[in-house]
């Protein structure tokens, strides 16, 4: 790859990192959820991989707001397949934060979700 299409594909990824970021907000100021997949179209975010590309950005913003002491904005993404759950990855990234020691899924899952949202 040249230094050329190395420096777009910077611009792109800053691009659709900044509109994932508004369209974040505009999520949580309308104090609704938003699918990977809504995410991921209204940050027009490149093919090939959408959703991972997706995930590793809620990762890094995910321990952003923890370590500011801040509210997880990431919880507001959810799965469309989960019943309002967000993927399995954010469970395993919060504990790996040390903020939930339970399952991926049922009942824990769910209370642990909605406490975020609170």
């Amino acid at each position: 790859m040249d230094q050329k299409s190395d420096s777009s594909d910077q611009h792109s990824e800053a691009t659709w990192q900044h509109r994932a970021e508004m369209a974040l907000a505009s999520v949580i100021a309308a104090d609704r959820l938003i699918t990977y997949a809504e995410l991921a179209d209204a940050a027009t975010i490149p093919p090939p991989h959408r959703i991972h590309k997706l995930t590793l950005w809620l990762e890094t913003k995910l321990v952003a707001d923890h370590q500011a002491g801040a509210k997880l904005r990431t919880a507001r993404v959810i799965s469309r397949s989960r019943g309002g759950l967000p993927a399995p990855g954010f469970f395993i990234k919060c504990r790996e934060l040390g903020l939930y020691d339970g399952p991926d899924n049922g009942p824990l899952a769910h209370a642990f979700h909605l406490n975020l949202l609170g």
